[in-house]
């Protein structure tokens, strides 16, 4: 009985008891996380308020570990994300990233505008206060660090701290109110921005179209399938070929084509006009019917590291194998399988040819979905290592990225680019889903238990509850200003809107509240294009208030 007491006492900071202390906390936080409010529920943020309420009743532990385990959580939840949107995060900066920048940055400019009218309007507010209210408003941790190392004052430090701990609750909680009055403002259905982001995707990936023509070209007779590419100038890939006498073969680049040659052909949709202007008719056809029975189409997993990043080209399948690739079908998403096309590790290549060829080639590729269940951790933490060294880099006036920026960019690299560095960046959506749900329940869990101690304290009493109002007014104001302009002079699509609050804020609450309400990646992707230029200004707009004002 005396173990017990002592393992559930409060105040007790041996790593038991702490153990103890952040399993109750995010085992009842993630339970309360399910209720739903209105038809909203706040998920995992939740573990962020039993931890507030625990920590007011005394329920605490030693300040390094919770330093520790908040950063490390914070780290693992933004290394995940980075991941997961890295490929996407470079096509959407070339297609509306540039605009997404901007609209944080006003964000940015507004949050500080705000703070400099409060503190010109008001008699008694001092800066000190105001730029830890403001790094609670947007839930900015390392601006709040950045501001305190800045100003060096032991009693400033504190106000600061303070100020952080009464707006950073409804700081969360106004982004993602921002965001429902948003949806409410503009007539939103989630499910129609959905379907619209997903479209855009198809289209954007060039979907491969399945058809078939009948050559009716005497222009085209003799030419070969390699000089073909020449005259229709796409990708495409022809995966069978039949003649007048219904001999059906896999061609290969040097084979010709005749008049009355029926073509299987895989393509853009877009391209299809072209096709019917050189070849002749579109045919319906059922080639499974005609094809011979030792002529297959099978999918093969790739699993072996070493034809990671590797391109589709160089192996060599028309003459080493006999077979022809039709397309390859990436986390869902079918591709077209161009020479060109970069393999990953868990693509599923679709080939055309006997059998036993395919069981060549499927040998020489892995084609184990026991591999793809084997995590790898070495890219993981190889990546988290480079990235804090990033993020300790000054890259400017004192400036740093950070133990969050860090990760994230090397992340996003890492994802894009690590083939070439010979890691493998797969995970499988299960084990990143389990990732990214730890790191931002550790990470919830410290800052509620942190800001617990004595917070009604701080909080209700007159200076506190002004700075409540400030923080939700530094939090709200710019996010619908910004939220406005973005849907309704741009059209932006809510998804991607969710995801620049969330990253305009620095807030991966909210943007865990933004992928489980929605169950799509674009708020992810959003927040990863904004999240680092971003953090830079936060910690930018915190320290020159402190240069500025703090004498």
């Amino acid at each position: 009985m005396e173990v017990f007491e002592k393992l559930l006492s409060p105040g007790s900071v041996e790593l038991a008891s702490t153990i103890v202390l952040y399993s109750f906390v995010i085992a009842v936080g993630i339970l309360l996380g399910k209720i739903k409010f209105g038809g909203v529920s706040l998920g995992v943020t939740f573990v962020l308020f039993v931890g507030i309420i625990l920590g007011q009743f005394g329920y605490t532990a030693d300040a390094n570990v919770i330093k520790f385990i908040r950063e490390f959580g914070l780290i693992l939840f933004i290394f995940a994300i980075g991941l997961q949107v890295g490929p996407a995060f470079f096509s959407s900066f070339k297609e509306g990233g540039i605009r997404l920048n901007m609209l944080a940055v006003l964000g940015v400019v507004l949050n500080v505008a705000i703070v400099l009218a409060i503190y010109y309007i008001t008699d008694d507010a001092s800066m000190e206060e105001l730029v830890g209210v403001m790094s609670g408003a947007v839930t900015n941790t390392p601006g709040l660090a950045a501001a305190q190392q800045t100003v060096g004052n032991a009693e400033a430090v504190d106000t600061m701290a303070r100020g952080y701990a009464a707006a950073y609750p409804l700081g969360v909680v106004g982004i993602i109110l921002a965001m429902l009055i948003i949806k409410w403002a503009f007539r939103i259905k989630v499910s129609d921005e959905i379907a619209a982001i997903n479209k855009e995707r198809e289209e954007s990936q060039l979907k491969p179209y399945i058809t078939s023509f009948e050559v009716k070209n005497e222009r085209l007779e003799g030419m070969t399938l390699l000089k073909l590419h020449d005259v229709i100038t796409c990708n495409f890939v022809v995966s069978r070929q039949m003649d007048m006498n219904g001999n059906i073969v896999i061609p290969t680049s040097q084979t010709q084509i005749h008049n009355g040659d029926k073509l299987l052909i895989v393509m853009s949709a877009q391209d299809l006009p072209k096709f019917a202007a050189v070849l002749g008719d579109e045919i319906e056809m059922d080639w499974e019917a005609v094809t011979p029975s030792e002529v297959v189409s099978r999918r093969i997993l790739i699993t072996k590291s070493e034809y990671n990043g590797v391109a589709l080209g160089t192996l060599r399948l028309h003459n080493g194998y006999r077979l022809n690739a039709t397309r390859v079908n990436r986390a869902g998403v079918d591709l077209l399988a161009s020479p060109g096309l970069r393999l990953q590790m868990g693509d599923r290549l679709t080939v055309v040819g006997q059998l036993a060829d395919i069981e060549r080639l499927a040998t020489k590729l892995g084609n184990s979905m026991k591999r793809l269940n084997q995590p790898n951790l070495v890219t993981i933490f190889v990546g988290i290592l480079f990235g804090i060294l990033l993020g300790s880099i000054d890259v400017g006036m004192g400036m740093k990225l950070g133990l969050a920026g860090g990760p994230l960019v090397v992340a996003i690299l890492l994802s894009r680019f690590g083939y070439k560095f010979k890691l493998v960046t797969y995970t499988s959506s299960s084990a990143s889903m389990m990732l990214r749900e730890l790191g931002i329940c550790l990470f919830l869990a410290s800052v509620g238990i942190a800001a617990g101690d004595g917070f009604v304290q701080k909080v209700f009493n007159e200076t506190g509850m002004w700075w409540v109002i400030w923080g939700f007014m530094i939090t709200i104001i710019p996010l619908i200003i910004v939220g406005s302009i973005a849907r309704g002079v741009y059209k932006i699509n809510f998804l991607t809107i969710m995801g620049l609050m969330s990253g305009g804020c620095t807030d991966p609450p909210a943007l865990a509240y933004a992928n489980n309400s929605t169950g799509n990646d674009a708020p992810a992707v959003a927040y990863s294009t904004v999240y680092p230029l971003t953090m830079f200004l936060r910690v930018v707009a915190a320290q020159g208030l402190v240069l500025a004002f703090c004498s």
